[in-house]
């Protein structure tokens, strides 16, 4: 029985099965499986939800379990609170000029959308916080107008503006001398030997300060940004705002890392300031001969590789054209113009590559051919006769060509004052011949007595017959303009045909660099150094007063030598071209110029003499210095007053002479160099018989460097320092030789040739707009800040930023090769639009090089991060002169490892 039920079940079963799979298929029994595990699958998810759900209630009864009962009034006031909707009423005016609020209002609101609303409000839909934030923003901005109203900004733009620049650049060029002094040519051409060398320029310049962290790491950099913005939020905003935490974090954030620092970035890109150069000189036609001169000196091998692809890409299009008539004449000379760069280009590359680079080695071997320049050329050229002078002061025979120069200058003054007063007698004016005759009898003994008589020294070595017939004219007859004629003569068959002077010239490396600057060399790879021995010439002296000097001693110094000065009196004024020791008047500039006659004396009986000229503003820079280094001196010297600097009375100049004179005996005391025997090399450097300059002289360099050079005050390595030598109130042309001196390094070259070129800017800014050129520049910089130019200047901004309205992505970077190009093109740009009367004036290798300094200072990123700083820091301490933001600065950059190595280093050195 049990068998046939287990039968049966089986049978029915497998009847069912098999009628289940007839009627539903074969794949039935896998739609079955899912069918039930989706039913399971559902009910777990079901279980799920519902424990979640009863989870959550039983917590929140738990947690209302705890706390006390909500009253009614606060859920009323919430309530309340809830249903009133009170708006925030904000004031658009921000510069009470409407022209500048539209623009302005649009910039705020586009920041805030693009820096703090996308992310807000995915916290929070809130609008309270972010009208606050705008609030803020403007409560800010209003001050700062307010603030930018006060300034004096044609004193911003014109002088410490210019003079951050030149700072910069001045450090630069340290830094690069540096490099060059360097044996391995390796490091002079490594980029982070340069940096590392201007940095250390840079704290020894600024002593305290030094921007290397801030600019070379990024970290470091948004936390100095942050800083500053904190500062200013602090100055600009109410203290209510302020001492807000969330809203000053939101707002330094966003404009030390949205608004500073891309911008930062943006202005710190050579490739930019590339662009930028090409566009702002976009109107000047390319010089052909600026391009290739580039190429030619440029030591940059990707550079000429770029150019070189370039021109094989054109000469392939070209070549692809199929024209006819005279369109193929056209393209044969592009073809071939393109042919010669590229030829150019691989003999450029060839010899970088190969280290064979051009060198005096060469030039020397060519002496044979280069040009002739007549030496009654070159004693009448300003940059010709630069270098004869230093090639003279080097063979020992600067007296005879001093004395040519002088006696040229005196037959011009002479026919000048002869002329003025046969004008004034004709004219019926009443002007005493006695008097102009004086004054050109006392300005020949001066030359006389400088450089003929037997205390001159030099002594100009001519016959003595000669001599013997001057000094009986000077004694018996009226001097003339020719009265010096028959000795200056000899003094230039001399200079013509001995051996040592002119034709050893032709000869000499200086004369190569000479051709150089006239842009007279077939190869313009010469490279020598722009040092020279720079004695400047000061003109020839009048009478001498007799005023001992007393001992002097130090241990770097003979200390039984003795030293005597004497200022000698000066002469009224008269006009020469080249200064004359009295009073000089340069152009309507009159200064007085005092002769001093130094004489040391050594302990076997030997003297030296020597005479040196120096201006009244020489005699101040050399006091403030020594007061400076030696403050117990302040309350003992009293240099005379400089208020009465610009009268030129004769009574006047007579009380300052004796005046200057008391204060050269009170300094030389035997008890005054007792008291400080470290001033002995300032004085020295101070006597001798070169043009005065804040370096130390010869005999400086013979004391530790910790006298020399350590314990100089940082304001002298300032440019802004040097404005007030130059004694004028133009303001074009202070600035014009302030950016000349730095860029073209006038300062290091030959003073006489500084004092020429100062003279021919003075007419050329005469000439071209007069006085009214001070006038233009104080319009220019009103017309820069007026409300419409401000008003673009945001605008552009804007535009920039936020074109159309969006956020502007960062553009991806440029090519190398793109790059390259920009490069050569800003180069050719800057050369080319040099005017040839600036090559006229300095020389046209002198012309390049400073070009290119400047444009090689504009290609490391961190130096321009630093000039950016600088920048920033000096708007600052303008905007905000009552604050004292150099302590700030001081304080922020102090922390580089550059300045505390460097202050060891004085430590070390003042133990000694």
């Amino acid at each position: 029985m049990f068998a046939e039920a287990s039968l049966s079940v089986w049978g029915w079963g497998g009847l069912g099965v098999v009628l289940f799979l007839i009627t539903f298929g074969p794949f039935a029994i896998f739609y079955l499986a899912f069918y039930i595990l989706c039913f399971i699958g559902g009910c777990f998810v079901v279980l799920l939800l519902f424990g979640k759900i009863n989870s959550e209630k039983h917590l929140e009864r738990c947690e209302h379990s705890y706390l006390p009962s909500t009253q009614t009034a606060i859920l009323k006031v919430l309530e309340e609170m809830k249903s009133e909707s009170k708006p925030i009423k904000i004031d658009r005016r921000l510069t009470g000029a409407s022209i500048i609020d539209e623009p302005l209002q649009q910039v705020i609101q586009f920041a805030l959308r693009d820096y703090i609303q996308y992310w807000y409000y995915t916290l929070s839909e809130d609008e309270a916080f972010l009208l606050e934030i705008r609030q803020t923003v403007q409560n800010a901005l209003v001050e700062f107008s307010t603030r930018s109203k006060e300034v004096d900004w044609q004193t911003y733009f014109t002088t410490r503006l210019v003079d951050d620049f030149a700072n910069h650049l001045r450090v630069f060029r340290k830094a690069q001398e540096r490099l060059n002094e360097r044996e391995d040519p390796k490091q002079r051409d490594s980029s982070e030997e340069l940096l590392d060398s201007f940095f250390e320029a840079e704290v020894e310049m600024e002593r305290k300060i030094c921007r290397d962290v801030v600019c070379m790491s990024r970290k470091d950099e948004e936390g100095y940004l942050r800083d500053l913005c904190e500062v200013l939020l602090y100055l600009l905003l109410p203290p209510g705002d302020f001492h807000n935490k969330n809203m000053r974090y939101f707002l330094k954030e966003v404009l030390a890392r949205g608004v500073l620092l891309p911008l930062i970035n943006q202005l710190s890109d050579p490739d930019y300031i590339n662009q930028f150069i090409v566009w702002m000189i976009r109107d000047s036609s390319c010089n052909y001969e600026a391009f290739l001169n580039i190429l030619k000196l440029t030591d940059k091998v990707d550079e000429l590789e770029a150019v070189k692809d370039k021109v094989l890409e054109e000469l392939q299009y070209l070549r692809s054209l199929d024209t006819g008539g005279d369109d193929i004449n056209f393209i044969k000379n592009q073809i071939n113009s393109l042919l010669f760069v590229k030829k150019v280009c691989e003999t450029r590359i060839q010899r970088l590559r190969s280290g064979k680079e051009v060198d005096a080695l060469k030039l020397a071997a060519n002496f044979g051919k280069l040009c002739v320049i007549p030496l009654e050329h070159i004693l009448v050229h300003n940059i010709a006769l630069q270098f004869f002078m230093d090639y003279m002061q080097h063979m020992g025979g600067q007296a005879i060509l001093f004395f040519w120069l002088t006696v040229e200058g005196y037959r011009v003054t002479a026919q000048q004052q002869l002329e003025v007063l046969q004008s004034s007698q004709r004219d019926g004016k009443i002007q005493s011949s006695q008097t102009t005759k004086g004054l050109l009898r006392s300005a020949a003994l001066g030359v006389y007595d400088q450089y003929l008589s037997d205390k001159a020294s030099p002594r100009v070595e001519v016959d003595e017959a000669s001599v013997t017939r001057l000094a009986q004219k000077l004694s018996k007859e009226d001097p003339t303009p020719e009265i010096f004629d028959e000795i200056q003569k000899k003094v230039y068959d001399m200079m013509l045909r001995d051996e040592r002077f002119y034709p050893s010239f032709r000869q000499h490396p200086l004369y190569v660099r000479m051709l150089a600057e006239l842009d007279m060399l077939k190869e313009p790879s010469y490279r020598g150094s722009d040092d020279g021995d720079g004695e400047s010439f000061n003109g020839s002296p009048t009478g001498s007063i007799n005023v001992s000097l007393d001992d002097l001693s130090s241990g770097s110094v003979d200390e039984s030598a003795q030293l005597h000065a004497f200022i000698s009196d000066t002469a009224d004024a008269f006009l020469n071209p080249l200064p004359v020791a009295g009073v000089c008047n340069d152009h309507g500039k009159t200064y007085a110029l005092y002769t001093l006659t130094v004489i040391r004396k050594s302990s076997d009986g030997s003297e030296d003499i020597w005479k040196t000229y120096r201006r009244y503003s020489d005699f101040h820079d050399f006091h403030m210095r020594i007061t400076e280094q030696f403050e117990t001196l302040s309350p003992i010297l009293k240099l005379p007053g400089k208020k009465t600097f610009n009268n030129m009375d004769r009574e006047f100049l007579e009380k300052r002479k004796k005046d200057l004179n008391s204060y050269l005996q009170l300094l030389l005391n035997p008890e005054m160099v007792k008291a400080c025997p470290m001033l002995v090399p300032y004085i020295y450097d101070f006597l001798e018989n070169k043009a005065y300059s804040k370096g130390k002289g010869d005999f400086a360099r013979k004391v530790p460097p910790l006298i020399a050079k350590s314990d100089i005050d940082p304001e002298h390595y300032r440019i802004s320092a040097q404005l007030d030598e130059n004694g004028d109130d133009n303001i074009p042309l202070r600035v014009m030789l302030l950016l000349m001196d730095e860029v073209f390094d006038l300062k290091e070259r030959n003073q006489w040739l500084r004092r020429n070129i100062k003279n021919l800017l003075q007419q050329l800014i005469r000439a071209t707009s007069g006085d009214t050129i001070n006038r233009k520049i104080v319009d220019h910089v009103d017309y820069m800040t007026s409300p419409e130019q401000v008003s673009d200047y945001v605008k552009r901004f804007r535009d920039s930023y936020w074109p159309n309205g969006i956020l502007a992505e960062t553009p991806p970077r440029r090519d190398r090769s793109l790059r390259m190009r920009t490069r050569v093109a800003a180069k050719t740009t800057l050369l080319g639009v040099m005017p040839d009367e600036l090559k006229h004036i300095i020389g046209a290798e002198t012309t390049r090089k400073g070009i290119l300094r400047v444009f090689d200072m504009f290609q490391h990123q961190p130096l321009n991060r630093r000039l950016a700083c600088v920048f920033l820091e000096r708007f600052l301490e303008t905007l905000f002169p009552q604050y004292r933001f150099p302590e700030l600065f001081v304080k922020l950059h102090s922390r580089s490892p550059r300045v505390l190595r460097y202050s060891q280093k004085l430590r070390s050195l003042h133990k000694r």
